[in-house]
């Protein structure tokens, strides 16, 4: 597999970070006057946004973070860019690192599931379609989203090696289920407590205001 060169590894960094740090949850719920910072779990993503506005809103930002990943992993796919894999995978990477530690939210984000699924749809398509077998037999098992998204993130580098990935294919999943499962620690010690919950009687929402302790995107 060809090898990118720094100034293109450097351009699908870049690209992809800034376009993973749009943060569809935040514009979604400002454009309803909420601050999705301060209802539900206070985590701006599509799960949250779902759980306090409702399935249309929760579903148009699961589509659209995912949509980030397709592109930051497709675009040198789509220009036949030499090196084009390995460009989408620096790319998804930074989508991932931007859409989890976004610029514009003074460097807080959304766990990356929806973007994740995104690029690895670009990238790997079997291994997500194995991953989402395992994402919906957890989620309808438990009723838990975080249940069901960090089995997703842990069944990545496992589908990978059934579907015989390139090695470095399957190192970055394996990077991606480390990072997928650092980002739902919170979940998880919630999931000990037995306080994580799934979807259910909608919290009590905040209207928005400037004065969000600079929580504005």
């Amino acid at each position: 597999m060809m090898l990118p060169s720094l100034a293109w590894i450097a351009v699908a960094v870049i690209v992809g970070y800034v376009l993973g740090s749009i943060s569809f949850a935040v514009l979604v719920s400002r454009a309803r006057g909420v601050d999705i910072f301060a209802v539900g779990s206070g985590n701006p993503g599509a799960t949250n946004v779902k759980r306090t506005l409702g399935a249309g809103p929760g579903n148009w930002v699961f589509v659209l973070d995912a949509c980030k990943g397709v592109f930051a992993a497709g675009w040198p796919l789509l220009l036949a860019l030499d090196a084009a894999v390995p460009l989408g995978l620096w790319g998804l990477g930074g989508a991932i690192l931007g859409h989890s530690f976004s610029v514009f939210l003074g460097f807080r984000g959304g766990k990356g599931v929806a973007t994740t699924m995104g690029g690895i749809l670009v990238l790997m398509p079997s291994v997500l379609l194995i991953s989402l077998v395992v994402w919906l037999l957890l989620y309808y098992a438990s009723r838990v989203v975080a249940v069901a998204s960090i089995g997703f993130g842990i069944a990545l580098p496992i589908a990978a090696m059934m579907t015989a990935q390139p090695l470095s294919l399957r190192l970055f999943a394996a990077a991606l289920a480390m990072l997928l499962v650092i980002r739902h620690r919170s979940n998880i010690i919630r999931l000990f407590r037995g306080e994580e919950h799934g979807f259910g009687k909608k919290p009590s929402i905040k209207q928005d205001s400037n004065e969000s302790n600079g929580k504005n995107f």
